[in-house]
């Protein structure tokens, strides 16, 4: 129970309180005072409600078994029935076939607690579940106080009546996800699309997709409170953006409060950058739920901006309550000042434009970063969220089939400027439009938008993946044999849902609806399937000819879209991943470990396939993995520099995927240790501010410099045609300016008269973008004027060395007489990261190679390996 902590409060509060007396009847019951300079900490007498976590104590079991084990919480059935020894690893080998009789049956836990006398003496008690995955029906001392049946929502009952002094009893049941989606397909006269998991409000993913094993797990997948509190508690605070200008802006803090009876209460603000300043109002409130609007001025305000743009500044402020006696209740909330638009205007477009500047979003689609979310970490999502920061990215978009991710990654992405397109969590499936399942769906979009309402990173929000192009364009009603009736019936369940429920109730909640002051709602992505050319004319596009249409990556040159918002190609993890699930006698793409860490049914086939248009056959397993990686990479740096050349028209690009649920081959960029692929060092350089690409069309060499940063730069361009041993054939130098666009540099009139005769397997051309200074470079690039399988590559000879004038990190000194192309380092029997990985080295130029991670000494410069392309062969 909260108490008053601080005495010398009241003497203050009394003639603030006869202040507000004496103005009543000028401003109408509605009271606002500022007070400068307090010398006093005021806010050391703010406290919460009570909280007792039930985070211990946790005891599981199969229905049906006598026997009860300790159980985590917040956890999964499946991690306790590791920790237990129940079941082996889910990830290694091919262990996931053996354990996937756990989805078909019921669970239960328990707990005891005490109830604490507070509690026991307070008016209200709740019970508050965070996450409950997903069909639970909740006893408590023997008596059912709740039954859930989504996975997304929060859950919260009043149990004071139930409580007992000593020896609490409760007790959850989960019934069979899978089972119990089944019997409601049953009841259907029609198949959906998406089987049974299309009934459940549960993670999609957690069924398989093809870059994830099918592990339907249930359990108390987060917190477990109680909460006590008496008079009122605060629910959520939510501000309100009205007017933002340089030199002013005006918010609105919306609280709304609970209230035990109807009474005067008083509202305090601190911001938590000075203490200098409390604004207080007086406000007769009702009992149940209550509204309260405080408006406020922020003079000379800072904006928060994206990743690479500016600084993504966030203010915190720090609301409370209290009576005339004690202080009630307490809240502290972050939150950012921004107006972000999504401009739809000339020709279809589709580009986010923050604080008036048009962004160009570079980044990747974010899936869940594990199976069983519970054992993500927070320094896992650190580095999940570093690692985009460090690839230069400013958007993540958070995938429909995966979960609205924790508070903690939002809070993260605010912190380091990451926009976030959030979808809401439906992919890939048609749904049901009953009145249950319809008002389960509002309630999930109730708690997670209010839950989300503050975060400035929240770009776009985005009814579902690939729907609507699912309905048009993957022969569903063929393939399920709809009649009329049945399609329109589910095709009106679709609108319902998408079309008015979602964005009626984000009318509703993010208030005002105001262009400018909140995100944008886009009922579906993409807008139009990949294989209609209008995908490429207006909104987002999934683009998907390369891989699933086996098109050739130069294809991405010519399919660009208003937005790519999905695409991408397959890589392997390293060695090292391979190695934590599966033994080393089964390293190769035959074995059943190897194959079960391939979910897509002709993911290694098409791997293949792409391999031999580009590369030469690796000699083994490890240069296989090797030679994969630079196909993914290459494949995707191809479009990644298309759609950033055609900045006129596109508006960003965000390759599939970033990260993984599991170690296994699929289409990340990192995978699920968080390694990063040849992809994500690619994607580093491809994503800077200042980025140069040279490419070839039609037999004719172009340029551009691409300019996302804010401000005009001058610089100066170095182009030099080189043979493999460093003999320099030609070359020029240009001065540009560079404004916040891509600008063309037309340079060269065709191939043939660039490479004068010249072998086109045996030089490049390498382009150098360097400051005013001709010294510092900003930015490089080559550009090879055939396969890799086809360049005549000299064997390189390293000279390194550690390198001793880097301050605060280790670094080493690497050079080569020859052209050393996709050059890997690694090391022996350690985790040592390095800064840039798979690069291509000129002849004769030293490059200095920071170690992020992980130390080395002189003597272990010879366990460093070094790997270029030629060594794969």
């Amino acid at each position: 129970m909260i108490r008053n902590r601080c005495f010398s409060f009241l003497s203050v509060f009394k003639s603030v309180h006869f202040f507000i007396k004496s103005q009543k009847s000028s401003v109408q019951n509605l009271f606002f005072i500022t007070i400068f300079n307090l010398q006093f900490s005021l806010f050391n007498c703010f406290a919460s409600p009570d909280i007792l976590q039930l985070n211990t104590g946790w005891q599981f079991r199969k229905t049906g078994d006598a026997r009860w084990l300790p159980a985590t919480v917040p956890g999964t059935v499946h991690t306790d029935l590791l920790n237990n020894k129940i079941i082996p690893d889910p990830f290694y080998g091919d262990n996931e076939k053996k354990i996937q009789w756990i989805d078909t049956c019921d669970w239960e836990y328990q707990t005891f607690f005490d109830g604490e006398q507070n509690l026991l003496n307070s008016k209200h008690v709740e019970l508050l579940f965070e996450g409950l995955d997903t069909y639970a029906k909740v006893f408590l001392n023997d008596s059912l106080i709740l039954t859930a049946d989504n996975m997304f929502r929060t859950w919260n009952v009043d149990v004071k009546k139930f409580l007992n002094r000593k020896n609490n009893h409760l007790v959850i049941y989960f019934a069979s996800a899978v089972r119990t989606g089944k019997e409601s397909a049953k009841r259907l006269p029609y198949t959906l699309p998406g089987d049974e998991k299309v009934f459940t409000r549960k993670a999609a993913y957690q069924y398989g997709w093809d870059w994830g094993p099918r592990f339907v797990t249930c359990g108390i997948w987060r917190a477990v409170k109680i909460m006590s509190w008496n008079e009122l508690k605060i629910q959520s605070i939510q501000i309100i953006q009205n007017k933002l200008e340089d030199s002013l802006a005006k918010i609105t803090a919306r609280i709304e409060v609970i209230a035990d009876h109807s009474n005067m209460f008083n509202f305090y603000l601190r911001a938590d950058s000075t203490d200098k300043q409390v604004l207080i109002k007086a406000e007769k409130l009702s009992e149940g739920i209550n509204v309260v609007e405080i408006p406020m001025t922020i003079k000379n305000p800072k904006r928060w901006w994206s990743h690479g743009f500016g600084d993504p500044y966030l203010y915190q402020y720090t609301f409370s309550v209290g009576n005339e006696k004690e202080l009630l209740d307490k809240k502290k909330i972050k939150f950012g000042l921004r107006t972000i638009e999504l401009v739809q205007k000339w020709e279809k477009s589709f580009y986010f434009v923050l604080n008036g500047k048009i962004i160009f979003m570079k980044g990747a689609n974010y899936i869940p970063p594990d199976n069983f979310l519970p054992r993500v970490t927070a320094s896992r999502y650190r580095d999940i969220i570093q690692s985009a920061v460090d690839a230069n990215m400013n958007m993540l978009r958070v995938w429909g089939g995966g979960v609205y991710e924790s508070d903690q990654f939002y809070d993260l992405c605010d912190e380091a400027g990451i926009l976030v397109w959030q979808d809401f969590m439906f992919a890939c499936s048609m749904y049901p439009g009953d009145s249950a399942f319809v008002n389960n769906v509002k309630q999930e979009v109730i708690d997670n938008v209010k839950r989300l309402q503050n975060h400035p990173c929240i770009a776009l929000w985005c009814g579902n993946n690939e729907i609507d192009e699912g309905w048009h364009n993957w022969e569903w009603q063929q393939q399920f044999h709809y009649s009329e009736k049945d399609s329109a019936r589910i095709w009106n369940d679709y609108l319902q849902v998408f079309h008015h429920l979602i964005p009626d109730l984000l009318d509703s909640l993010l208030l005002p609806p105001k262009e400018g002051s909140r995100p944008f709602y886009w009922p579906s992505s993409p807008s139009i399937g990949w294989g209609h050319k209008e995908s490429l004319q207006e909104g987002d596009s999934h683009y998907w000819g390369v891989w699933w249409g086996m098109e050739p990556f130069d294809v991405y040159t010519k399919k660009v879209g208003r937005f790519m918002s999905e695409y991408g190609f397959q890589g392997m993890p390293s060695i090292n991943t391979f190695n934590k699930f599966c033994d080393e006698n089964e390293l190769t793409l035959n074995s059943a470990a190897v194959k079960s860490h391939q979910k897509h049914p002709t993911g290694y086939q098409t791997i293949q396939t792409y391999l031999e248009r580009e590369y030469k056959q690796p000699k083994d397993f490890e240069s296989y993995i090797y030679v994969s990686q630079l196909l993914q990479a290459e494949g995707i740096k191809i479009a990644i520099e298309a759609h950033r050349r055609a900045r006129s028209r596109c508006g960003g690009t965000l390759y599939w995927q970033l990260n993984d649920c599991w170690p296994g081959t699929s289409w990340s960029s990192t995978d699920y240790y968080g390694r990063w692929k040849a992809l994500h060092y690619i994607a580093r350089k491809a994503f800077k501010n200042v980025f140069v690409s040279p490419y070839i069309e039609s037999e004719y060499i172009g340029t551009v410099i691409c300019n996302d940063s804010p401000k005009w730069m001058d610089v100066r361009v170095k182009f030099k045609l080189m043979d493999f041993y460093g003999n320099k054939l030609w070359s020029k130098i240009i001065g540009v300016g560079c404004e916040n666009t891509s600008s063309e540099l037309s340079v060269y009139k065709d191939t043939s008269s660039l490479l004068q005769g010249h072998l086109r397997s045996e030089v490049f051309l390498y382009v150098e973008v360097v400051k005013e200074d001709d010294v510092t470079e900003i930015t490089d690039n080559f550009l090879y004027f055939t396969y890799p399988k086809n360049l005549q590559l000299p064997q390189p000879h390293y000279a390194i060395h550690m390198n001793q004038t880097t301050v605060g990190r280790q670094s080493i000194e690497i050079s080569s007489e020859v052209l050393a192309k996709n050059v890997y380092l690694s090391f022996q029997k350690k985790e040592i990261e390095f800064n840039d990985n798979f690069f291509d080295m000129l002849p004769g130029k030293k490059y200095i190679i920071s170690i992020t991670k992980g130390k080395l000494r002189n003597r272990d410069l010879k366990k460093i390996s070094i790997k270029s392309l030629i060594d794969s062969y």
